[in-house]
Formats: structure tokens, C-alpha cells, sequence
């Protein structure tokens, strides 16, 4: 598809400097910019590109333009990153929507299919299972009995939905993730360990995005809530009876153990441990690699296995990377004062 700068400042009402006939047919990194193409300068490290890109047209910042003229096509925004993200979803839904069956495809006879539904080849659709309006299902994906997905979703390849999963409107689910797998549920006994029955489900609310390689269990009884408009990244294993808020953002390779709550509009970290049976408050920032093994309180920032304050962890670093001369000075001390005392 092709645009020119005049198309594209209609969408973000944009103040055109330059050419507004130019066209555009793709975009590019500003650091890698290629003619034809369409990117966009929102900070001030990125200025000097603005007179050596190759790109044709460019999104910028009002506030980081000078008085003077530019090789490129300019687009002046309040804000170019979000004004980019705009051009992105509108580029994205213009792209198109598959809908139909494709062969090789198998949907129970008492499933229930929206409108414009799209269904890939080889998935499979079990009984009693409702799929929402203009919802997007890839190839290879299994969907168990029960299941309710919303409208305008994407379950994309190999995904696995187990049953009675409820999954809401506008929400993604990225390839290979397993939805409603059971919890790590045992009990000891003389001759081993039992296994707990997992009778609940998951409940994803609406405009969740759940990234590739992630599982999360089913609640023992009950239900494991995914709140409306969390983000979560790639390789992220969240336990049974978890209830996450809305707003959260999770970054790759972290895990929650069973029956945690979060709050919301909190930011997790990358590969951050969170223990079972502890509440997460709001807006919480937890840095990557932390391990939180107790409450926390509304707006805190944690670092560290186990976490504790940000603030308190940087001071005390400060004399643990000197612990070695500190231990020093301290047996010097010690073996001063008894040299004085046998004097």
C-alpha cells in the first residue's frame, strides 16, 4: 500500500512541512532509513537524523523542529511516538481480515461462530464453544468445550485454550501459549504426592495481550483473572487462582505462584519471582531479576532476591561492593585494640 504525506497527516492531524505529494510505501528505523519510506523523530538524541535520513517522510515532534528547511517531507505532531502508533493500528486494520473456514479445520456441531470469524486449517473447535464476531483463529490452534472468546480476537498459531476458559473482547494470544492448564497442585502423603484436582478456569478480560510461550494454569476452584488491558510478554508461567489487575505490564520470563494478587497498573520486570499467597498493590514497579516474597504497598519500587525498597537496596550496595576492604579495616581494628590491650 501507498500513502502520501497528506493521507498520512489527515490521520494524526499533522502540520505538513514539505512536500505533501510525497509518497510513502513502507517504513523504516530512523538509523536505517530508506527512501520511500515513513519514520519518526520523538526524542532529542534522535535530531541529527532528521538532516541525514534517506526517508521521505518523517513524524517529529513539534518541539524539536528548528526554523529551517529539511531534506524529507516533514509531519509536525505534539507527540510523534504516539501519533506513530496511531499510523501503525490504522496500517494494521487496513491490512484486512481473513474470514471462513479453511479446509482441514474440524468444528463441533454445537460450537457457535461469530460473524466474519476467520478458522485455519487443522484447528480444532470443541462442543459448546463460542467464538465472538470478527475473531481470528490461526492454524493448529485447539480450542476445549466450553470456551468462550470474545469479539475481534487473535489466537494465533498453536495455541492451546483448555476448556471453559473465558477469553474477552479485542484480546491477542500469541503462538504456542497454553491457556487453562492445570495448576501445581499436590498433596504429600505416606506414599507420595497426591494430585489436587484443577476444577476452576481462567477469565481474560477484554484488551489483554498474552505474548508467545506462556502458560497460564486454571484456578483449583475458582477462577485464575487476567484483568482488562494487561500485557504480558513472552515465556511468563502465572499459577492457579492468580488475579492480576488491569494496566499491568510483564515483562519476559517472570513467574507468580498460586493464589497472588496484583494490582493495578503495576510494571513487573523481567524474570522477577513473585511468591504464592502475597498481595501486589498498585502502580508497583518491581525491577528485573527481583524476588518478592512478601505484600507490598501502593507505588513501591522493589530490587533484589529477596526485593525490598529500590531506594534501600542502592545505599546498601553501595558498602556490599566494599564489604571486602570493610572487613579489613575491621580486623585491623580488632587486632589493633587487643595488640593495646596486652600492652
Amino acid at each position: 500500500m501507498e500513502f502520501t504525506a497528506s493521507q498520512i497527516a489527515s490521520f494524526i492531524n499533522g502540520k505538513i512541512i514539505g512536500d505533501e505529494n510525497a509518497v510513502i510505501s513502507g517504513v523504516s528505523p530512523i538509523e536505517r532509513g530508506e527512501k520511500g519510506h515513513l519514520s519518526f523523530v520523538a526524542q532529542d538524541r534522535f535530531i541529527p537524523f532528521l538532516d541525514t535520513t534517506a526517508c521521505s517522510v518523517l513524524v517529529v515532534s513539534e518541539k524539536l523542529l528548528a526554523d529551517k528547511p529539511y531534506q524529507p517531507t516533514i509531519i509536525a505532531v505534539a507527540d510523534a511516538y504516539l501519533s506513530f502508533q496511531v499510523l501503525m493500528n490504522i496500517y494494521e486494520q487496513m491490512r484486512g481480515r481473513k474470514s471462513g473456514v479453511e479446509e482441514g479445520s474440524k468444528i463441533h456441531d454445537t460450537a457457535e461462530i461469530g460473524e466474519e470469524v476467520y478458522v485455519g486449517s487443522f484447528t480444532y473447535i470443541s462442543e459448546k464453544a463460542k467464538i465472538g464476531k470478527g475473531s481470528q483463529i490461526h492454524p493448529q490452534v485447539y480450542i476445549g468445550k466450553n470456551v468462550k472468546i470474545g469479539d475481534n480476537c487473535r489466537i494465533d498459531s498453536g495455541v492451546r485454550i483448555y476448556d471453559y476458559t473465558v477469553v474477552g473482547d479485542h484480546c491477542t494470544i500469541h503462538a504456542n501459549s497454553v491457556i487453562g492448564s492445570d495448576g501445581f497442585g499436590f498433596q504429600p502423603s505416606k506414599d507420595g504426592y497426591s494430585k489436587i484436582p484443577q476444577l476452576g478456569n481462567v477469565v481474560i478480560e477484554d484488551h489483554v495481550e498474552i505474548g508467545s510461550n506462556c502458560t497460564i494454569d486454571r484456578g483449583t476452584i475458582g477462577s485464575t483473572i487476567i484483568g482488562r488491558g494487561t500485557k504480558i510478554d513472552n515465556l511468563i508461567q502465572i499459577a492457579h487462582n492468580v488475579k492480576i489487575g488491569q494496566n499491568n505490564v510483564i515483562a519476559a520470563q517472570a513467574g507468580i505462584a498460586g493464589s497472588t494478587t496484583i494490582g493495578d497498573w503495576n510494571m513487573i520486570g523481567g524474570q522477577a519471582g513473585i511468591v504464592g499467597h502475597i498481595n501486589i498493590g498498585n502502580q508497583v514497579k518491581i525491577q528485573a531479576q527481583s524476588g518478592v516474597n512478601s505484600n507490598t504497598k501502593d507505588g513501591e519500587i522493589l530490587y533484589g532476591s529477596p526485593a525490598i525498597n529500590a531506594g534501600d537496596y542502592r545505599r546498601n550496595y553501595v558498602h556490599f561492593r566494599n564489604f571486602t576492604e570493610i572487613i579489613k579495616r575491621i580486623n585491623n581494628l580488632e587486632n589493633n585494640s587487643k595488640a593495646e590491650s596486652n600492652e
